[in-house]
């Protein structure tokens, strides 16, 4: 953490000597702004119908609430997880340089695109006790200098006056989900997470945040330890959907 508080420093600094600039073609954007107005027009919002238990899209007239094949044939732990952008393109360009790419000043971004979230029926107007980042296992977050979900909430908290608590670990390092199937998926997280000591969940609602959701597994997996734990509801909002 000391390295990404130098860097935010950096940041700071940097931003009183360049104007501003668009994080995907350079043109220049308004003060605060990280896109052109040309580049923005092409971020995708997440428009019905979707699932309602992963925010699936689907390309079809459906008029009515549905579940998709990806949850209606196992069981899904989180109550419902919601997504305000579809990964593709542009904002899975953003969200991997944020990532990969160590550009942590893109996190604002990513967290107007995750509290767009808010505006779902399925959250909006729900109350949460706290909210939970998905974590990564120790030696990932060593390698990656940061926890994407981590720094996410912290700046979601005091949007929705929600307290921010790390109450889940990661306890077994998995191999890469990115090139796993759903049932794959599951098995390389199973048992992968586990309540912090001392940390207490019980009658709480909950509220779990990750960057991005594919197929939903690691969402479930942690909801389904805060719930074992004593959770009375677990949801969930990202910033995109795979």
């Amino acid at each position: 953490m000391i390295a990404l508080r130098k860097f935010e420093l950096f940041e700071a600094a940097t931003s009183l000597l360049y104007p501003p600039v668009c994080a995907v073609c350079g043109g220049k954007t308004l003060a605060g702004e990280y896109l052109c107005e040309q580049c923005e027009t092409k971020t995708m919002r997440i428009v019905a119908p979707f699932c309602q238990q992963c925010s699936e899209p689907f390309e079809g007239a459906i008029a009515s609430a549905f579940t998709c094949a990806n949850c209606a044939h196992r069981k899904i732990y989180f109550d419902a997880a919601v997504a305000a952008y579809r990964g593709r393109g542009i904002v899975r360009q953003i969200i991997h340089d944020f990532k990969y790419g160590r550009h942590v000043h893109l996190r604002h971004l990513v967290a107007r695109w995750l509290c767009a979230a808010f505006d779902d029926e399925r959250l909006r107007g729900r109350q949460f006790d706290i909210i939970v980042p998905v974590p990564l296992h120790p030696t990932r977050q060593r390698e990656r200098g940061f926890n994407q979900a981590s720094l996410l909430a912290e700046l979601l908290s005091p949007r929705i006056s929600v307290p921010c608590e790390r109450v889940l670990k990661r306890i077994r390092y998995t191999t890469t989900q990115t090139e796993l199937d759903r049932a794959e998926r599951m098995e390389n997280l199973h048992n992968a997470f586990r309540l912090r000591k001392k940390a207490n969940v019980r009658g709480l609602q909950v509220l779990l945040i990750d960057d991005v959701l594919t197929t939903g597994s690691t969402l479930s997996e942690c909801a389904r330890v805060l719930k074992r734990a004593g959770a009375i509801s677990v949801h969930a909002a990202t910033a995109a959907r795979a």
